[in-house]
């Protein structure tokens, strides 16, 4: 690929990664103003944006490094569970913040995990800084599942 071709196709990835979460805009609000208990592991409300930008920029870079990888047998694959986790990812903010569903965030945030776990264990066949990339995520959304339990348990 050419140097601009690339350039264009890791911005259309995190495009891709920037409209999913622009959806949240619409959701996210004060947890407090429902009544809802916040757990004590819950990080301030400030930390958020700076992290899920970090993610997203590696979320985009990863799925960009599979495109350019050498041909592989599992690549359909791969881009499968990124898109399944880019729409698993989206789903959930409406689903916590706007439905105020603990449980059926839950069970979209644990649906998440897997497709981030997959993704993860199958773009290491084809490109490890690919699978790299994904562990931060992986583990955001592992505090992720635990504090919307926590939501789920105490209130």
């Amino acid at each position: 690929m050419n140097k601009y071709l690339n350039i264009f196709t890791w911005l259309i990835l995190y495009a891709c990664t920037f409209v999913a979460a622009s959806g949240a805009v619409w959701f996210a609000g004060d947890l407090n103003a429902n009544g809802w208990i916040m757990p004590n592991i819950a990080p301030p409300s400030w930390l958020f944006p700076p992290v899920w930008t970090i993610l997203y920029i590696f979320i985009s870079t990863s799925a960009y490094r599979i495109i350019i990888a050498e041909r592989h047998y599992l690549k359909g694959i791969t881009y499968a569970l990124w898109t399944l986790q880019l729409c698993l990812n989206t789903l959930w903010t409406p689903v916590f913040f706007g439905a105020y569903d603990l449980l059926g965030a839950l069970v979209l945030i644990l649906a998440l995990w897997i497709a981030i776990l997959c993704y993860t264990v199958v773009s290491f066949k084809i490109d490890k800084i690919a699978a790299y990339l994904f562990i931060p995520y992986l583990a955001w959304v592992s505090f992720a599942t635990i504090l919307n339990f926590e939501y789920l348990r105490i209130n």
